[in-house]
């Protein structure tokens, strides 16, 4: 049995005895770990949670240590992260799920091929379960914010704030 990245979060913290955490099961029909909750958008929020999905599209999430209102999570950032593929930003996942159909949600979480710092292959090997309850749980929030900037290619230096990415040299 493949025990994904998220999954595996969830264990930890379940084990570490954090209070009123989903639990993770294997689903029989597809052999395949995935959170469980009371419902769908409290393991959606519980993912956003042990999956990092604040610390990027979340601004002054990760810099403030996780103390951002909930109000405020997920609405993407205009602060980019430059580096060898270009310069990416982190979208505003409310935008982006209000665009969408759940399952053209899970088909572009299953087939994308974006940039860094996302972690793609992470995502990709997510249940379909978790990646339903993420979208429950985005399509919850109010459609509040604004479009992140348009992605950069190789070279271009942004004119917005931004993380610089490229490898430095041996220390």
């Amino acid at each position: 049995m493949r025990i994904t990245h998220l999954a595996l979060l969830a264990a930890v913290a379940i084990g570490a005895g954090s209070c009123r955490q989903p639990e993770v099961k294997v689903s029989a029909a597809t052999d395949t770990p995935h959170v469980t909750a009371a419902g769908d958008i409290e393991a959606g929020r519980y993912l956003v949670l042990v999956g990092g999905c604040n610390d990027c599209h979340t601004p002054g999430y990760a810099v403030g240590g996780g103390k951002v209102p909930e109000t405020e999570w997920l609405k993407g950032s205009g602060r980019g992260f430059y580096g060898p593929w270009g310069t990416s930003y982190p979208h505003n996942l409310r935008r982006t799920v209000s665009l969408m159909t759940e399952d053209d949600w899970v088909e572009m979480l299953d087939t994308r091929e974006g940039l860094p710092p996302m972690p793609w292959p992470s995502v990709r090997a997510m249940a379909d379960a978790d990646k339903r309850a993420l979208y429950r749980y985005i399509k919850s929030l109010p459609l509040e914010g604004e479009a992140a900037p348009t992605a950069l290619p190789p070279g271009q230096v942004p004119t917005t704030g931004y993380e610089d990415m490229h490898p430095k040299g041996p220390a």
